[in-house]
């Protein structure tokens, strides 16, 4: 595959090890690249204008502003850009914020680098992604 047909992804998240297990997961894939990385907010929306990703990964709990607060911003220029929001919290609150706000799926850092990809690829192709033990809560904010 060539740079032009694989999925670009943006990975904002401010843990470093986070990030860099990411990219290795994302670049082990023929069909992914790693278009750039953030930690904050600020950077995140940087990084999203000079690349346009196909797909965010953006973590929910950021310093200063939340990733929900990047989620806002970045759609509010970028309507149709396809965000993952990734947590290691599973709080019916922050599902419903996250795509009321735009997101397009829901996971959690605990699943398996299997599971991301497939969820990945599913949400570059315009659909939604959120685990089974979540869909109750999100199930007023996917309408």
């Amino acid at each position: 595959m060539t740079s032009d047909t694989r999925i670009r992804i943006l990975c904002v998240d401010d843990h470093p090890l986070v990030r860099e297990g990411l990219a290795a997961v994302i670049n082990s894939q023929p069909d992914m690249l790693l278009l750039g990385q953030a930690s904050n907010v600020q950077e995140a929306l940087q990084e999203f204008r000079k690349g346009q990703p196909d797909v965010t990964l953006m973590d929910v709990r950021l310093p200063g502003e939340s990733g929900i607060d990047a989620v806002v911003a970045i759609r509010r220029e970028f309507p149709e850009a396809r965000i993952v929001m990734l947590t290691t919290f599973e709080g019916d609150v922050e599902i419903q914020r996250a795509l009321q706000a735009g997101a397009r799926a829901y996971l959690l850092k605990s699943m398996p680098p299997k599971e991301l990809l497939a969820a990945i690829r599913q949400v570059h192709t315009g659909r939604k992604q959120i685990p089974a033990q979540n869909r109750a809560a999100a199930c007023g904010a996917l309408q």
